[in-house]
């Protein structure tokens, strides 16, 4: 390390390089921080951007860091128009992941899939965005890993047509749904998304950089308390080059002006791009020193919170105690080496309720896919009702009809003529099997009570807040499209790290 970088490392960060020099404890030798350092490729305006771009790879490459550059899909067909093979090449070296396809040209995600339901939510935005994840995947010559929305237009739908297309990670940051700010699953998506450790150096001010390396400093110390975790470090290519972002210069409060209007940003003087690319690389060579970290891509951050109740067979005992850990609060469970969603736990104990009371053997019982949350409201319900257990079976098949069909759960169960909400089945059916595993003949009658979904409180009510993205048009909001994500905290459930595969 030079001496001018010496005389300015602050008291706190002088401290750390000291104990980097010291042996690494053999307790602190399975704890890791993983860096994923990603990058939203996107602005195919500035043909400065594409050097950005280059320039950023090329460095990360020479320091043996590898990247996940989400790019636009139409930025990669401008690349492949201008011919910068040199930056398509470039980027190759690291990890492709996708980020929409034309990012701001109006209307973004948020906005048409606003008032649409699931269905043809999934299917909308499988329309606007999948030719771009295409011509990514042409373009670069693999398929993108994750995807991550455009600004702040998020929308619950994308998750299904990621499931489609084959993707495993949704790479962003945002506040629409958190779970204690570490990596979760939704709609069967490992979601890097709200974590508590989102970190940047600011480009643009170098005398701030002592305190960016003080909040990772910071951060790694927290994580390895924890046994290990995830920092999120992002940026945008353009940011190097750029003194305002592309869009805001051109789809600002909703205007979408033709192509032929389009103008360039405001650009960066050649000094003040320099500055930006020397404060960024001295804080990755400072987060390098670390022994301790490990930067990581998409897919490998994919590898490390493998849902692993995916693999699981669960026995009878698997079974009960997921029956028993059933209260009025429905919840997210946590066992031994997997987590499972309100939904699987929902599709488990239904699916033994059918073998059990059928006189079937539940031992074995799998999970593929992690059920979506309905797709449609539920029906009032505070007072319980009571159904016999003919119709409980019966009752038990449809609903398992019901999750091969539609690979979600019902907004309304049926007993008959009766409906109920799908938390109040739940919570009546876990009492039964519990009762038939333990070898109990089965009851006369069901009683199904009042349940509340407690993962909810994980996803966020319609706010201005959440949609305060430039290109938003004035006053922008989308309640319905928040209560569909809270149908899909169903799914909701933590991501366990599992340092094993290694």
């Amino acid at each position: 390390m030079s001496t001018p970088t010496l005389r300015r490392l602050s008291p706190v960060l002088l401290l750390a390089l000291f104990f980097l020099a010291l042996p690494v404890r053999a307790a602190d030798e399975k704890a890791k921080v993983y860096v994923i350092l990603w990058f939203d490729t996107e602005d195919y305006i500035l043909p400065a951007s594409d050097d950005a771009a280059l320039k950023v790879a090329d460095f990360l490459t020479k320091e043996k860091i590898r990247a996940t550059f989400k790019v636009v899909g139409e930025k990669a067909r401008t690349l492949e128009k201008r011919k910068r093979d040199d930056v398509i090449a470039a980027l190759k070296k690291h990890e492709i992941g996708y980020h929409s396809n034309y990012h701001s040209v109006q209307p973004s995600p948020a906005m048409y899939l606003n008032n649409l339901g699931w269905d043809e939510g999934v299917a909308e935005f499988d329309r606007h965005e999948k030719p771009g994840f295409d011509d990514v995947k042409r373009i670069f010559g693999v398929a993108p890993s994750c995807y991550g929305q455009p600004g702040s237009s998020w929308g619950p739908q994308s998750y299904g047509a990621m499931r489609k297309w084959g993707m495993e990670v949704y790479l962003d940051a945002g506040s629409h749904v958190r779970l204690d700010e570490k990596p979760y699953y939704y709609c069967g998506i490992l979601n890097l998304y709200r974590l508590a450790y989102t970190l940047r150096a600011d480009l643009n001010n170098p005398k701030a950089l002592d305190e960016a390396e003080e909040k990772f400093v910071a951060a790694h110390k927290a994580l390895l308390a924890e046994g290990g975790g995830v920092v999120s470090i992002f940026y945008h290519p353009c940011e190097f080059v750029h003194k305002e972002f592309w869009d805001g210069a051109n789809f600002k409060h909703g205007a979408n002006p033709p192509r032929d209007q389009w103008k360039l940003p405001k650009a960066k003087t050649e000094e003040e791009s320099k500055v930006s690319y020397q404060v960024f690389e001295e804080y990755i060579r400072f987060i390098e020193r670390f022994p301790e970290v490990k930067f990581i891509t998409a897919s490998e951050a994919a590898k490390l919170y493998k849902d692993k109740a995916r693999d699981h067979k669960f026995t009878k005992d698997d079974l009960k105690a997921i029956a028993l850990a059933v209260k009025e609060d429905l919840n997210y469970q946590k066992h031994d080496g997997y987590t499972l969603s309100p939904s699987e736990v929902f599709f488990l104990l239904n699916r033994c309720l059918m073998d059990q009371g059928g006189g079937k053997n539940a031992d074995g019982v799998g999970l593929k896919n992690t059920p979506y949350g309905p797709s449609s409201t539920s029906p009032a319900f505070t007072e319980p009702v009571t159904a016999d257990w003919s119709q409980v079976t019966r009752t038990a098949a449809d609903v398992d009809d019901f999750f091969v069909k539609h690979e979600r759960i019902a907004g309304t169960v049926w007993l008959g003529s009766v409906a109920v909400p799908p938390e109040a089945y739940l919570r009546g059916i876990a009492q039964v099997v519990t009762d038939l595993l333990d070898g109990k003949d089965p009851p006369k009658t069901v009683e199904f009570q009042p349940a509340k979904l407690a993962t909810v409180k994980n996803v966020a009510d319609d706010d201005p807040k959440l949609w305060g993205w430039v290109i938003f048009p004035p006053g922008f909001h989308a309640p319905a499209l928040m209560e569909l994500a809270k149908r899909q905290a169903w799914t909701l459930k933590p991501a366990l790290l599992d340092r094993s595969g290694e």
